[in-house]
């Protein structure tokens, strides 16, 4: 018997190897694709939610806008059309987590710069303190490139209305202004259709990496 296994030792192993291969195409066939969820705002949590889109299942997406940017131009839904693109809300005179969050976006730039199909996108959530002149300031301070990340300002009651109702991502303040926002640290991932498909901590190392290979999944969708 043993020399019988000796005497077709090459073609045993040969064999396995074959078997091996096939087990492992079989197995990556069948796997199924990793895909993201696409996030609704009963999802979310009812903080950041307005309470007219509280209880939506389906058919969410960011709402169309026109905002104005670090150079003064007018940027609008049309500037992201067939772009994925991370979306967060902010203000230059923030000193807490704020510039936390801007290195973190940096970051994303960087890691994205030869990537034309990944946008980035910061609104000000204190657009009467946040003018032209105080964005492109802020924006050359940070290294911004301006074809691949705008920093917008704009009316108050559209970006309030686009952060609580569309990207589900700003706490309401209670009193005072009715528009009163207060950020929170949320990076929005938005696919190429207008949907979102992820919330991830702006001012954590683990979730800007994990941001990252999200980017890649929404990719080969």
């Amino acid at each position: 018997m043993w020399n019988f296994f000796r005497a077709y030792k090459k073609f045993f192993i040969g064999l396995a190897i074959l078997s091996l291969i096939i087990i492992t195409i079989f197995y990556t066939i069948l796997k199924p694709a990793e895909v993201l969820p696409i996030y609704q705002p009963n999802m979310v949590n009812e903080e950041m939610v307005d309470e007219n889109v509280q209880y939506q299942r389906k058919y969410h997406s960011i709402a169309d806008f026109a905002l104005i940017n670090q150079n003064g131009d007018t940027i609008t839904q049309n500037d992201y059309k067939d772009k994925i693109y991370v979306a967060d809300f902010f203000f230059t005179t923030c000193q807490t987590i704020c510039p936390i969050m801007t290195d973190n976006m940096v970051t994303l730039q960087e890691e994205l710069k030869n990537d034309s199909n990944v946008l980035l996108l910061s609104h000000s959530v204190t657009p009467e303190i946040d003018s032209v002149p105080q964005l492109k300031k802020y924006a050359e301070e940070k290294g911004v490139d301006d074809g691949k990340w705008n920093l917008v300002t704009g009316d108050r009651k559209q970006i309030y209305d686009l952060a609580r109702k569309s990207y589900l991502a700003v706490k309401d303040e209670p009193f005072g202004d009715p528009y009163g926002m207060i950020h929170t640290e949320n990076f929005v991932l938005v696919d190429a259709k207008g949907q979102i498909r992820g919330f991830y901590d702006g001012t954590n190392k683990e979730d800007i990496e994990k941001l990252l290979k999200d980017i890649k999944i929404l990719e080969k969708e």
